[in-house]
């Protein structure tokens, strides 16, 4: 039985839940799903511009497991980027802290 999930911290709350390519209805499209920690990691990483480890501590997860996070996150977006997949966001029911309300 694999061990369970350690809850991750997520501060942010998407304004949208997808993105896809322009004038192609959705039921035409294959989806890639991105997990709310993958949204977080690269919020924290990429737009906010910290380091892993500093990420890490946010997510509150091992700088191991924030670079596991984060390299799946840039496979899924590149791969939907670049097959013209759309990008199903996952809605976060109930955010960790509310400090951050909107990925913004």
């Amino acid at each position: 039985m694999p061990r369970p999930k350690i809850q991750r911290r997520i501060r942010c709350r998407p304004a949208y839940s997808c993105f896809k390519p322009n004038g192609v209805p959705m039921s035409e499209l294959d989806s890639m799903p991105l997990a709310a920690d993958e949204l977080e990691a690269l919020r924290l990483v990429d737009l906010k511009g910290l380091s892993q480890q500093d990420a890490a501590q946010e997510l509150g997860v091992s700088r191991q497991t924030l670079g596991n996070i984060i390299s799946a996150a840039r496979h899924k977006v590149a791969s939907a980027l670049v097959k013209g997949m759309a990008l199903e966001l996952d809605s976060v029911a109930t955010l960790n802290n509310e400090k951050e309300p909107s990925c913004q």
